[in-house]
């Protein structure tokens, strides 16, 4: 293993960008560093230059997500995942710039997280990504983007998979976890991705941020920690780099955080994703 942390480091969402960003270089630096394993979770369709009309205008943004993690895979010690969805952010340039209703939104987003989940079901990708704007929206788009979310936790049961979610700034996702209950997914199976040190109702995704981190440690409840390393070169300081799990990994060991360490990179990924960073390491 790259480095000295003799743990696995696992980066629960990033994205990759051969064609625009680092891509690969990305990758290496992260395994460089001491980080292991990687969940690469598809940039939004837009960024790829795909402006839906029908769900299968999805097929090349997962394909070029599989595509960059098969090698991901070759060049980290243990192993990249490709998680697939579509981003909830979808909905506003549909609505506002493309003339959609929120309805119809709605079903094309539904049928993008259908065609994902084909991927899943053939063991081409781990988990499936959704979720509903952290922002202020009418309430037509916020009720079918609950809609959006309602159909990922159902693609979720029916594949027995995670579904990451994007969503508003909270420590509080009860309702939605709710909601995936209903629909047959066990709610730890729901991850929030950009989450602070501690949630209710789902698994958190914890940016790694330092203080973050210090309450999840400390909570001594399920999480994973993350960058979302945008892979951007237009937006070089957005969110985190991918040096930055394996040094905060580095800083919770240093402070004698080695429990919390193997729950966020051993247990909880087992729990949530059915994955064994251990048993993936070369």
């Amino acid at each position: 293993m790259t480095d000295d942390l003799d743990v696995p480091v696992l980066d629960n969402h990033l994205h990759l960008d051969p064609r625009h960003g680092r891509g690969i270089e990305a990758v290496e630096e992260f395994a460089r560093l001491g980080g292991t394993h990687l969940l690469v979770v598809n940039k939004p369709s837009w960024l790829l230059g795909v402006e839906p009309d029908e769900p299968d205008d999805f097929t090349p943004v997962f394909e070029e997500t599989i595509d960059v993690v098969e090698r991901a895979t070759e060049v980290l010690p243990g192993r990249a995942w490709p998680v697939l969805g579509v981003h909830p952010g979808l909905i506003d340039r549909l609505v506002d710039d493309r003339g959609f209703t929120p309805g119809e939104a709605r079903d094309l987003m539904q049928g993008g997280l259908e065609v994902a989940s084909e991927f899943v079901a053939d063991g081409a990708a781990l988990a499936l990504k959704s979720g509903r704007p952290h922002y202020d929206v009418s309430d037509a788009v916020w009720t079918a983007s609950n809609g959006v979310t309602r159909r990922a936790f159902e693609l979720g049961a029916e594949c027995d998979c995670a579904v990451q979610l994007h969503t508003e700034a909270t420590e509080d996702l009860t309702d939605l976890a709710a909601v995936a209950a209903e629909s047959g997914m066990d709610p730890e199976r729901v991850v929030k991705h950009y989450a602070a040190g501690e949630l209710s109702g789902a698994t958190p995704s914890v940016m790694s941020d330092k203080d973050r981190l210090e309450r999840a440690a400390e909570s001594g409840e399920p999480f994973l920690m993350e960058t979302d390393f945008v892979d951007d070169p237009d937006r070089p300081g957005m969110v985190l780099g991918p040096k930055t799990v394996p040094r905060r990994v580095r800083w919770l060991l240093e402070r004698g955080y080695d429990e919390a360490v193997r729950r966020a990179h051993v247990e909880t990924p087992a729990a949530v994703y059915g994955i064994d960073t251990e048993a993936t390491l070369q």
